[in-house]
């Protein structure tokens, strides 16, 4: 099935020249990226909610699948619906269904039912594709219309979601499609909105659903965003930031009669990164080794594993393994995180009352590969091994201040004893970093 756009031309441009044009003018493309669990973005015509979406999506790093969940405006279809088949037309291109995540979530779900009818006039989730496919033009999307059910349904969708994502081995962002209050005074607006919003910030799907009830919060996305909220924090979510806040008003100029809109974004602790986290609490505060009790796909794999502590910005201990040592890539964590935390010969061992200054990265290695010359490495992109007899120098890819091939190997040089000018063959690799 082809679902082609139904407000290309009215809520933004028919043209795609003019619609990237537009894109171009609303996003922010040097915004420092974050890995998000999930955000919040509004659905309105792109000249009255466009800046809140272009700055809310400006802050992620992108995944390869986002699925998105909107309200139903129509009334059409069934009224927990999901898309499982086909492509979504834009006048940017054509968007494929994440057909394997899609039907992932149907089979764990026994809320959602596959219908299109639902999906067939909603704008709420079209309006969101542009965006995404000006930053990544092949991003896949699952599609999901919510409209009136019970907040425990709701909130059963979310975590319904969340076990189909920790199945997979995809990399998600979820979004929740969502304008804020409609069509009152520009004060009484702000005011219900912030309830709404501080209800979000704090993770709180019940209380957002209990404001929305009690304020008489006109928040047409409220469903979407208790599954988002619940969905996330079975993910690990730690927190939320309000990228951005406004009403049509700053646009209209007319503040009688508005509607809210705003972009929040959910961040989170990758498994890999608590796994990592909880190891070294667990092992500074009692002395003892934790045993992970369920494993994540990556946690399967095996890989070499680089852990690294940073205290206040400043590394506070990095050890790894070039190569695998245990039989997956969860144990290979909790025993470098253990040496990178109490055996890093450049620091003392972190003591209890350092631990909730701590911030943990993860790098799960490929195998190294020799290359014949430097110009096969990318100071970026690729990891680097020096390797002289015995002694070897490891050097991460995409360290803050070493730009050249010249400094990665030069500090390889010196981390193993090797001198300047001893040959030396050298070995890539590249990363999965999770932070």
């Amino acid at each position: 099935m082809i679902r082609n756009p139904v407000v290309a031309g009215q809520f933004y441009p028919g043209s795609s020249d003019q619609l990237r044009s537009m894109i171009r003018g609303m996003v922010d493309e040097k915004a420092v990226k974050e890995e998000v669990i999930g955000l919040v973005a509004p659905h309105a015509g792109y000249i009255y909610s466009g800046a809140v979406a272009g700055a809310t999506i400006s802050r992620i790093k992108f995944k390869d699948t986002f699925i998105i969940m909107g309200p139903n405006h129509t009334g059409n279809g069934q009224p927990l619906s999901i898309m499982t088949e086909g492509v979504w037309k834009t006048p940017l291109g054509e968007v494929e269904i994440d057909s394997e995540l899609g039907k992932q979530i149907v089979a764990v779900s026994a809320n959602l039912q596959e219908d299109r009818l639902a999906h067939q006039y909603e704008h709420s989730l079209e309006v969101q594709l542009p965006f995404l496919q000006y930053f990544k033009p092949d991003i896949k999307i699952v599609p999901i219309i919510l409209a009136s059910a019970s907040g425990a349904i709701y909130q059963e969708i979310g975590q319904e979601i969340a076990r189909a994502i920790r199945a997979s081995s995809k990399g998600v962002v979820i979004i929740a499609s969502s304008d804020m209050t409609h069509y009152e005074p520009e004060e009484s607006a702000r005011r219900k909105d912030a309830q709404a919003i501080a209800a979000v910030l704090d993770l709180n799907e019940a209380e957002l659903l209990k404001r929305v009830q009690e304020l008489n919060i006109s928040m047409c996305g409220y469903a979407p965003t208790v599954s988002l909220i619940s969905a996330a924090k079975e993910l690990g979510a730690t927190g939320a930031e309000l990228v951005r806040y406004q009403t049509s008003g700053d646009t209209s100029g007319d503040y009688g009669s508005v509607v809210g809109y705003a972009g929040i974004i959910i961040t989170g602790m990758s498994p890999l990164v608590k796994l990592a986290r909880q190891t070294v609490e667990t092992y500074v505060k009692a002395g003892k080794t934790l045993q992970p009790k369920e494993l994540t796909p990556e946690m399967k794999e095996r890989s070499g594993v680089f852990v690294s502590i940073h205290k206040s910005g400043e590394l506070r201990g990095c050890i790894g393994t070039f190569v695998p040592v245990e039989k997956n890539v969860a144990l290979e964590t909790i025993a470098n995180a253990i040496s990178s935390a109490t055996r890093d010969p450049r620091f003392s061992p972190i003591t209890s009352d350092e631990l909730e200054d701590l911030d943990y990265s993860v790098d799960v290695l490929t195998s190294p590969e020799p290359v014949a010359s430097q110009d096969e490495l990318d100071p970026r992109k690729y990891g680097v091994i020096v390797e002289a007899g015995w002694r070897r120098g490891l050097l991460l890819p995409d360290l803050e201040g070493v730009d050249t091939v010249d400094y990665q190997i030069d500090i390889c040089r010196q981390k193993a004893g090797i001198v300047p000018h001893e040959p030396v063959k050298l070995y890539r690799f590249e990363v999965k970093r999770y932070k």
